[in-house]
């Protein structure tokens, strides 16, 4: 019995840690845009194209991080469409996100169909990342298996949240932001440039998220689907609200996502029965919950929604 018991525990903080990264990477970089004043509903649709597109790089070249860095890119030219529909434009933010998550559900699929035909209808596979051991960490007693004992991308996501507060906190451009966020007006007078600032933003932000959808088709699985994201990205955006836009809180409030999505995964590993219906509805019911109690004590940027025009 304590051998179970402590399986199931080291189990359910390992997929922690592990469920909880795609959330970090893509409300990490969600709080970059929001910090400049833009709200980016398009983080699902980010996510499915860095999905897809990482998928199909590593499937054809057999490079893993070749994959990443393809899954950055496509979120990165998601993100310049963004800044360019919300930021030179001026287009309601709400539409344009909206706009890009169903071009990024529908364009993801349509090219994996048009490059990757699935052989005798069963989708094609590739080796996913595998769990690094920290040598001298990893044999730690709970906190080795359950921290150093991960993928790569979980190492990168956790460095991130240091590396965010330090540019959000410490640096100019941080400054920047906050001020483009609060009044993009007074920044542009002081002699910064808010249409280059929020485009920066969001393309962290899109590069970010197309990691973060590389993560389920190279980590969590070994091929992709459509809609694989399950509504995460979503998750994202509601998550960032409940950090108050602050990394470390992000980090906090991504492991506690992580740990809700985890007990399904737990639970089939060590073959516990239980309803998974209920456990895959408890993220969701949990971000509705979130987005009731705290939105309306959130601070939120003065600026954010407002597109900027300098001769207005």
């Amino acid at each position: 019995m304590e051998i179970l018991t402590y399986t199931f525990f080291v189990t359910f903080l390992a997929m922690t840690f592990r469920m909880a990264t795609p959330i970090l990477l893509g409300t990490l970089g969600e709080a970059f845009c929001e910090r400049s004043g833009v709200l980016n509903l398009g983080i699902e649709g980010n996510m499915l194209m860095g999905a897809s597109i990482g998928f199909m790089v590593a499937y054809f070249t057999g490079n893993l991080w070749l994959g990443v860095l393809a899954g950055a890119f496509i979120g990165m030219l998601m993100g310049l469409l963004m800044a360019f529909l919300s930021v030179t434009l001026g287009a309601r933010q709400h539409v344009a996100g909206l706009g890009i998550t169903f071009l990024g559900m529908g364009l993801s699929f349509f090219l994996y169909r048009l490059f990757v035909a699935p052989e005798g209808g069963v989708p094609p596979t590739i080796t996913p990342f595998r769990p690094i051991a920290i040598p001298g960490l990893s044999g730690i007693p709970v906190l080795g298996p359950t921290l150093f004992t991960q993928p790569a991308l979980v190492y990168i996501g956790l460095l991130l949240v240091p590396i965010v507060g330090f540019v959000f906190y410490r640096t100019t451009f941080g400054l920047k932001v906050t001020a483009v966020g609060q009044n993009p007006k007074a920044a542009d007078t002081a002699g910064i440039n808010v249409f280059r600032i929020r485009y920066l933003c969001l393309l962290v932000a899109g590069a970010l998220a197309g990691i973060a959808g590389a993560w389920f088709s190279m980590v969590q699985s070994s091929q992709f689907l459509p809609g694989m994201t399950m509504g995460r990205g979503w998750v994202c955006i509601a998550l960032v609200i409940f950090a108050n836009w602050s990394p470390y809180r992000i980090l906090g409030g991504a492991l506690l996502f992580g740990g809700i999505d985890a007990l399904q995964t737990t639970f089939a590993a060590l073959g516990i029965a239980f309803p998974y219906r209920i456990l895959q509805m408890l993220p969701y019911l949990f971000t509705i919950i979130i987005l009731v109690a705290v939105a309306r004590r959130a601070t939120y940027p003065a600026a954010l929604l407002q597109p900027y025009r300098r001769e207005e």
